[in-house]
Order: structure tokens, then C-alpha cells, then sequence
């Protein structure tokens, strides 16, 4: 059986969370064409939620 209620928690947090750091990676390549120092800032806020993920998913992180 499935669990609609968690299918629809776990759906809305993933989408934004895929909107943002999409947009965070998109924005940081734009901004190193024009060689402005917050692509930095971008990739690093990108890489970060990327490895909140990780922590997330993987349960031997938890401790």
C-alpha cells in the first residue's frame, strides 16, 4: 500500500530543493562568464545542499 501522505511530503520538499540548486548551478555558471566573484558563492551554496542530500539519504551518516 502506498503512502500517499508521505509520497506528497517527500514531493514537496524534493521539488524546490531541485529548483534551487539547479538554479544556484545555472546562476554560478553565468556569473563565470562574466567573472564576478558570487559564482563562488553559487557553486559553494550548490555543493552544499548537494551534500545535505547525501547526508540525508545515506543513514550511516546519522550517527
Amino acid at each position: 500500500m502506498i503512502d500517499w501522505a508521505a509520497f506528497a511530503i517527500v514531493a514537496l520538499a524534493s521539488v524546490p530543493a531541485a529548483c534551487v540548486v539547479v538554479t544556484l548551478f545555472a546562476v554560478g555558471v553565468r556569473l563565470r562568464v562574466a567573472g564576478h566573484w558570487a559564482q563562488y558563492l553559487c557553486f559553494a551554496l550548490c555543493g552544499a545542499a548537494v551534500l545535505f542530500g547525501i547526508y540525508l539519504i545515506v543513514p550511516a551518516l546519522h550517527g
